[in-house]
C-alpha cells in the first residue's frame, strides 16, 4: 500500500455483476453530492426569502448525508485519502499570504 495514503482496512464485498453494499453507498455518495451542488446554485439564486429558507434546510440535511456516506464508506475502507506534502503545504501557505497585502483591510488579518 503507497505510505501516503490514508484508508482503514477495505471491508470486502462479493465481487459479482449485481450492485453490492460498495456499489449502492458509492452510488448514494455520487447523489448527495450532485443534489448538494444543484441546491447550492439555486440557494444562489433564490429571491424568495421563506423558498430560500425552506431549501437552505434541505440542503443542509442533504449535505449531512452526504458527509455521512462518505465518513461511513472512509471507515469501510472503501475511500481513501492521500496525505498531503508538508512541503506543498507549506508553499501554499507563503503564497496566498503574500496575497494578504492586497486586501484592503490588511492591517487586521494576522
Amino acid at each position: 500500500m503507497n505510505q501516503r495514503q490514508i484508508q482503514n482496512p477495505e471491508t470486502q464485498v462479493p465481487k459479482t455483476p449485481q450492485m453490492n453494499d460498495r456499489d449502492f453507498l458509492n452510488d448514494m455518495l455520487a447523489t448527495e453530492k450532485y443534489m448538494t451542488s444543484s441546491y447550492n446554485v439555486f440557494l444562489h439564486e433564490a429571491s424568495h426569502q421563506q423558498l430560500y429558507q425552506d431549501m437552505l434546510n434541505i440542503f443542509t440535511e442533504t449535505q449531512n448525508c452526504q458527509r455521512e456516506l462518505y465518513h461511513l464508506m472512509f471507515k469501510k475502507g472503501w475511500y481513501k485519502l492521500e496525505a498531503a506534502d508538508q512541503q506543498k503545504l507549506q508553499q501554499s501557505y507563503q503564497q496566498f499570504q503574500g496575497y494578504t497585502s492586497q486586501f484592503p483591510y490588511q492591517n487586521t488579518v494576522q
